[in-house]
């Protein structure tokens, strides 16, 4: 017997009457072997994929159009980058906010400042967007910020950005008193191609104004300089004033959607570029803009004794034909000795765009204003006035204009007074004006009724008289005229080519011209010799001397027939 009994137990033999007892081998089945495969491959996903899982952050919208849970995709450029895994509202139930699982290559998307947004079709100022949602649904679409904070709760924009995907670029403020037809995406162009567009607009912080922000593309960003001139563009610039009609506009998109325009003025050529973020002006329209600066305005008064009906609030005022002001406030006075109402016209006056004129006076003024008050003084003893002179003839509307009146009738000015007040003279219209009325009531004292009384006995008369015309007179002469008629074709048929008549009046013209002829002869022989009266005839017997005498200077004497 062995010492391992258990060891080689199979090989012993079997006692009688003991059963024999078979050990068997550890055998596994293959229909387990799908499903271990299948369970392994599970965990190496499950494992991958918590391997390779991205942050989870939550949006909150407005409202949940266009999302679904384990369907929605995020994307940047059109790329998938996450999934929406579940929408529920907020507690408040004023947003929805969509739980975002993002991959871990989009971690970057977690920054403080990136941006998340529906994608849906959109009609806006920069075009039709979103076209392709249409067939395949919404989407959430982002961009990347660059701030190194991270947060994991987001507020979804309703309405996509303008400026995404890092694009190239600088961003301006525009100061403005209102935004007009301005709204987010509205183009901006520099000579008349579009660089840039509005991406935000807000109230000023006093409530005064509106600040618009552009963002202007690269390369182009580098136009706007530190002496650019923005204006609104918007609509087209229909304008019908004094100065007669404007028509202006910068494209057909700028029509329908606004637009900014901007340039540098001809008289700045060393502008540099300017910063991001620079500030400008936003001016209603071009001429303001480019308009060289105004300098120091002066503030004076005019009073008219005139109606001023046609003159508005920014009317220009002119000297010598060059706008340099503008009218300001006008306000009625009463004249208590004159018994009289007068307007009171306040003007703006910018002296420097004047030019080479203002440098010449301010040399005389030495820019002291009490002695400019002097100078204008002289200029008002040289006949400078002002006049409230029609600017269009088809609205009606004025202007103030300021020139030397010839034989204008001296007037006290005051020199010290502050503001100035300029003499006034009527206008050419209100000249006209009131000579017409002179006329008028000149032809107002005339007697209409006598002379219409009389025109119309008149009037009575010659109808009577036309009436016997037409029912005697004109019967008698239609009778007169086909006598006429008859005699004229008798006269006609008197004289046709192979009548008597008219070969006895060619005989007898014949014989007048002999006749006339042979008197002739007889006047000349008579003027040559007088003589011949009392003598006679001379015979042929007479002295050939006398013959000689005579025949040089008379005709053959077959030609005479005394």
């Amino acid at each position: 017997m062995s010492d391992h009994p258990g060891s080689n137990a199979s090989s012993a033999p079997a006692r009688p009457g003991t059963p024999a007892v078979r050990t068997r081998r550890f055998n596994i089945s293959l229909v387990w072997i799908v499903p271990i495969v299948a369970a392994l491959v599970g965990l190496s996903m499950l494992v991958h994929k918590s391997l390779s899982a991205g942050p989870e952050i939550s949006i909150s919208f407005q409202t949940a159009e266009g999302l679904e849970a384990n369907k929605t995709q995020v994307k940047y450029k059109n790329v998938v980058i996450g999934k929406v895994t579940s929408i529920a509202l907020s507690k408040n139930r004023s947003k929805v906010i969509a739980k975002v699982e993002l991959d871990q290559s989009a971690e970057s998307f977690t920054a403080a400042d990136s941006m998340f947004w529906v994608v849906r079709p959109r009609i806006g100022a920069g075009g039709v967007s979103g076209v392709d949602t249409l067939l395949s649904g919404a989407f959430i679409g982002a961009d990347a910020g660059q701030e190194e904070k991270r947060k994991k709760s987001f507020v979804g924009l309703e309405t996509p950005p303008p400026v995404t995907y890092g694009q190239k670029g600088k961003r301006f403020t525009l100061r403005t008193d209102d935004l007009g037809s301005l709204d987010v995406g509205s183009p901006v162009y520099y000579r008349r191609i579009e660089v840039g567009q509005v991406i935000s607009y807000k109230l000023s912080e006093n409530g005064k104004g509106v600040d618009v922000r552009i963002f202007v593309n690269a390369p182009n960003d580098q136009f706007v300089t530190t002496d650019s001139r923005f204006w609104n563009a918007s609509g087209v610039d229909v304008t019908l004033g004094a100065n007669g009609l404007k028509v202006n506009t910068e494209s057909i998109s700028s029509i329908l959607a606004g637009g900014i325009a901007f340039v540098e003025p001809k008289y700045s050529p060393n502008a540099k570029p300017a910063d991001e973020n620079a500030s400008y002006q936003l001016f209603a329209d071009q001429d303001t803009a480019l308009a060289p600066p105004d300098g120091d305005p002066y503030y004076m008064r005019m009073r008219f004794d005139q109606t001023l009906r046609g003159l508005a609030l920014n009317a220009p005022v002119e000297f010598l034909g060059v706008n340099f002001g503008r009218v300001v406030s006008m306000d009625l006075d009463y004249d208590e000795q004159k018994k009289t109402f007068s307007t009171v016209v306040g003007v703006v006056i910018y002296p420097a765009r004047l030019g080479k004129v203002h440098q010449q006076l301010e040399k005389l003024s030495g820019a002291d204003e009490s002695r400019a008050g002097y100078l204008i003084g002289a200029f008002v003893q040289h006949g400078l006035r002002a006049q409230a002179r029609s600017g269009n003839l088809l609205t009606g509307q004025l202007y103030i204009s300021m020139d030397f009146i010839p034989n204008a009738k001296p007037v006290a000015f005051d020199a010290t007074a502050r503001p100035l007040e300029i003499p006034t003279v009527p206008g050419g219209l209100d000249k006209l004006q009131e000579q017409l009325q002179r006329v008028v009531e000149k032809i107002s004292k005339l007697p209409i009724d006598a002379i219409a009384n009389n025109l119309n006995g008149s009037l009575t008369e010659m109808q009577k008289t036309l009436q016997n015309v037409n029912g005697k007179v004109l019967p008698e002469m239609r009778d007169t005229l086909e006598q006429t008629k008859k005699t004229l074709t008798s006269a006609n048929d008197s004289f046709a080519e192979d009548s008597p008549q008219r070969l006895q009046l060619g005989q007898a013209m014949d014989e007048v011209q002999r006749t006339a002829r042979s008197v002739r002869v007889l006047t000349d022989f008579l003027s040559r010799h007088p003589e011949a009266l009392i003598r006679g005839r001379l015979k042929d017997n007479q002295p050939d001397a006398y013959k000689s005498s005579t025949s040089s200077s008379r005709e053959p004497e077959s030609e005479v027939q005394p």
